[in-house]
């Protein structure tokens, strides 16, 4: 039988990864709520050749958001307190961009708007993945295809408004 410390200690490590897991759920599915491919707003905009199939947007989302989830646990999880306090809190404004863009692009029907929130989120995750990297270098590392795939995103959103720049003003 486990010395009760240890079985107190496992229950942080738990509670850490389902707030994390919890945190980045919930900003997956307020940002999905957001998205209908399906609209005739969305369909009649230009788009580049290289954008992905609609279905790959799942099949990508949903590792990278699991890997969020492990890589700020396992970080938080090695932190001291106030850097703790300081990566929770990089993570909250990570999530809330992720789920900004989504409404300023879609919900707003503005692809403009949308590059500025998807820069911002650029700008979060280096600054996520520099906060992990003082704690965990492996967790870091972990944030790095999220990164890439928002990256990615950053310059398929900044081709859709440019060849859509009418789109961007009247959100038609």
């Amino acid at each position: 039988m486990r010395p009760v410390k240890d079985r107190g200690a496992a229950a942080a490590r738990w509670g850490t990864y389902a707030a994390t897991t919890a945190a980045v759920t919930a900003a997956a599915v307020a940002g999905s709520r957001a998205v209908d491919p399906n609209t005739g707003w969305y369909r009649s905009l230009a788009k580049p050749p290289w954008q992905p199939p609609a279905w790959a947007f799942g099949v990508v989302w949903t590792p990278l958001y699991a890997s969020v989830a492990w890589a700020s646990g396992h970080a938080l999880l090695r932190a001291e307190r106030r850097g703790r306090r300081s990566l929770a809190a990089a993570l909250g404004v990570n999530m809330a961009l992720n789920v900004a863009w989504n409404q300023m692009f879609f919900g707003r029907r503005n692809p403009a708007a949308g590059v500025a929130g998807t820069l911002l989120l650029d700008v979060s995750n280096a600054d996520l993945i520099r906060r992990t990297a003082r704690i965990d270098t492996t967790a870091a590392r972990v944030l790095v295809p999220y990164a890439v795939w928002c990256g990615f995103a950053t310059a398929l959103n900044g081709d859709i408004a440019y060849r859509n720049r009418s789109h961007a003003r009247t959100g038609r």
